[in-house]
């Protein structure tokens, strides 16, 4: 068992938390709670502290899973996990985890969820995400996206670190099942995909068409921008089409997270009534 909250290994992982910088070098970042170990495959799994209390109320399903990674897993104190962990209640339980990696091709061939769906899954569902500073709204983002069945998210630079502790624990461990990928130059990859056929349809407040008057039922993405200043120019240029969310009353804009989800429920609806999914 770790006691000393000085520990080189809970420094390490305290740090990891803290600095984004640290997460980009070493591949790495921190999850806590059960939901996130339990989640993980155990080959992504690099180190895993847990407290006695958290093993002594644990399922036995969570026990089994821990003595299969034995051989990466520590006991702690409740002083020590306080140390490691970045939340003011840990859970008792904290993993070091390899950060995921992907291809664009991989964000155009994942297949519709399981369960149902013609052969070879439904057609690409992109979001294309730009200068998304807020980590919850990050988070809610990913967490939407897997619900509403899209089949990868394209980041810009621009964007809030996705392995930061708050963005990880908005994600609600989507961030382990959508494949998704940060491009170096965010106008490229929206070309790049136009050029797989990708049909590209800005979030715009001065977009010329309401966003349920078109179909995507085809391979198609939605560009997202910025909480205050919406996508840039360049970007939102670069799309087929700008459309708009109608709003009623003095309402200037939307939540950009409310804004994915409507757009992306709205895809997730046609390709159901159309039994894509």
């Amino acid at each position: 068992m770790i006691t000393s909250t000085g520990n080189e290994r809970i420094r390490h992982a305290a740090a990891l938390s803290a600095k984004a910088r640290l997460r980009r070098e070493e591949r790495l970042f921190v999850a806590e709670g059960e939901r996130f170990f339990m989640d993980t495959p155990e080959a992504s799994v690099r180190e895993i502290f847990y407290t006695e209390e958290f093993l002594a109320r644990a399922e036995d399903r969570v026990r089994e899973k821990l003595s299969a990674c034995a051989d990466r897993a520590e006991a702690v104190t409740r002083q020590v996990m306080e140390k490691a962990a970045s939340t003011v209640t840990p859970q008792g339980i904290l993993c070091v985890l390899s950060q995921p990696a992907y291809e664009m091709e991989e964000l155009l061939t994942k297949n519709a969820p399981a369960g149902g769906g013609r052969e070879g899954g439904a057609p690409p569902l992109l979001l294309l995400l730009e200068n998304i500073q807020d980590p919850g709204n990050l988070g809610t983002l990913f967490r939407t996206a897997e619900a509403a069945g899209v089949s990868g998210i394209v980041l810009s630079r621009g964007c809030t670190d996705l392995f930061g502790p708050k963005a990880v624990r908005s994600t609600m461990s989507a961030i382990l099942r959508v494949p998704f990928l940060y491009a170096e130059d965010f106008p490229a990859a929206a070309v790049q995909l136009q050029g797989r056929g990708v049909e590209l349809y800005a979030a715009h407040l001065n977009g010329s068409a309401d966003y349920d008057a078109e179909d995507y039922t085809a391979p198609c993405g939605f560009m997202i921008g910025n909480e205050g200043s919406g996508l840039t120019r360049e970007a939102a240029e670069l799309a087929g089409k700008k459309i708009r969310i109608p709003m009623e009353g003095g309402i200037e804009s939307l939540n950009a997270a409310m804004a994915g989800g409507i757009l992306l429920y709205e895809a997730y609806r046609q390709r159901r009534k159309a039994e894509f999914l």
